[in-house]
């Protein structure tokens, strides 16, 4: 069965919506607003139109006012026949349980779907061992479809139960099986952006068996996951197609010239890596020695645009940062796999002082977890270790400002990674005018333990 026979399952018509308790969101990256006691009203197209506070109780009121300002029909008796009601407090038979909270879906910004199976699987090795040892045996192995079948469904499922509501996919250079990726996101109902990787350069990037052969070929293949999901979601709802050139060393720069004048052509996004490791970088300069650094290679092919996704980006320049933000492209944080593969600390503050547009990434299977907010929590360890400023030489001579936040790596997690793949007036927050995109988490049972001491 090829993967365009899938067709998406019929769906009934979203339900208008009022969700009741307590939300918290990222609105700055120094500020992270809890709001108790609210009600966010979301309309049948699943958008918010109204967020409004309640009297301080948390006893659910009468919303029939509410809703009659909002048009929505009031001429019954069962409030439950113009909208369903949704309480965080309460569990699926209505009694209110261990304290809970709404909080915005995770966006990973970086993760590559068909690795899923290699998560962890590093051993000593750094980046273009890695590629070459684990990595490009197990993509080109997703030429079968009950394989790539098996290996998406279960990525989709595991980022989904992690909170991931939208994801940036690299999938294989095999059409069939990223149109299949495509299709399961749809029907799981995943937001995602699904990506071919291009790889037609002979630099020794690219294993023999598993490549594009030339830049013609590639660009048709791309353009037939391109057509695919412009024909199972035509208006992006949740499926948006990117452009993928895997890295520098692996793309001829008449293919990378090609992808960016596409971009430009059909306004869509770009993703690809950046100065993830020293080795790669010098590669890199060998390879393109017209090009003054690593970021001027996508520059020079237009690949540097708004809508660009940059991952890693843990070596750049003074002059580089400064480019990247002229162009208005972000930055992808994968602290995971800089970690595992011996890459190095990228230094997040360092960016974000510079105007850079900074999410998180899983990077898996670089990153040994498909989620976002074990990303969190490494982003925040690392930046300690970056603040320590400890190096090869084990000076001690960093800066304690480097180190970031709680709310700074959720937001990182969230309305930085909504910025990242241009869809901030979308997700990222709790905001009339965006799409409810949401998770409920759960604290157990936290006052039993506000006993032995201040609970936060």
């Amino acid at each position: 069965m090829t993967s365009s026979s899938l067709s998406p399952p019929e769906k009934s018509p979203i339900k208008r919506q009022v969700f009741h308790g307590t939300f918290v969101h990222c609105k700055t990256l120094t500020d992270l607003e809890i709001l108790h006691d609210t009600y966010v009203f979301v309309d049948e197209h699943g958008v918010i139109v109204k967020i409004l506070s309640g009297d301080g109780t948390g006893d659910a009121r009468d919303l029939r006012e509410d809703v009659r300002e909002l048009g929505w029909d009031t001429d019954v008796n069962d409030e439950r026949e113009i909208f369903e009601y949704v309480n965080s407090s309460e569990d699926q038979h209505g009694q209110h349980g261990e304290e809970r909270f709404f909080f915005p879906g995770f966006i990973d910004t970086h993760i590559h779907a068909p690795q899923y199976p290699n998560s962890g699987l590093f051993g000593s090795s750094t980046l273009l061992n890695w590629l070459d040892t684990y990595t490009f045996p197990l993509e080109a192995s997703l030429s079968a479809l009950p394989k790539a079948r098996a290996i998406y469904s279960r990525v989709i499922q595991r980022t989904l139960s992690h909170g991931t509501t939208t994801a940036a996919y690299y999938a294989t250079i095999h059409v069939e099986s990223t149109n299949l990726l495509a299709d399961l996101c749809l029907q799981k109902g995943q937001r995602a952006l699904v990506g071919r990787c291009c790889m037609d350069s002979d630099s020794g990037a690219n294993p023999d068996y598993y490549r594009d052969d030339n830049p013609t070929q590639s660009l048709e293949r791309t353009q037939e996951c391109i057509s695919h999901c412009e024909n199972i979601d035509p208006d992006r709802k949740l499926i948006t197609p990117i452009l993928t050139p895997r890295f520098a060393p692996s793309c001829t720069p008449q293919l990378m010239s090609s992808l960016g004048k596409i971009a430009r052509e059909k306004d869509l996004p770009i993703q690809t890596h950046i100065s993830e490791n020293r080795s790669e970088i010098q590669w890199v300069k060998g390879l393109f020695p017209e090009c003054d650094s690593y970021t001027d290679v996508y520059d020079k092919c237009s690949c540097l645009t708004p809508k660009t996704i940059l991952a890693h980006a843990v070596h750049i320049g003074e002059d580089e940062a400064a480019l990247i933000r002229e162009r208005g492209s972000g930055i992808a944080h994968c602290p995971v796999s800089n970690s595992a593969l011996t890459s190095g600390m990228a230094r997040v503050r360092w960016m974000i002082d510079r105007g850079l547009n900074v999410g998180l990434g899983t990077d898996v299977s670089g990153g040994f977890s498909a989620s976002v907010l074990s990303a969190a929590r490494e982003a925040s360890c690392v930046s300690r270790c970056a603040a320590a400023g400890i190096g090869a030489s084990g000076n001690l001579n960093g800066n304690e400002r480097d180190t970031l936040s709680v709310p700074e790596v959720l937001c990182l997690a969230t309305m930085g990674g909504a910025k990242v793949v241009g869809m901030e007036d979308k997700i990222g927050g709790f905001e009339v005018g965006k799409v409810w995109d949401a998770q409920l988490i759960g604290l157990g049972k936290p006052l039993m333990r506000r006993k032995e001491g201040e609970w936060e």
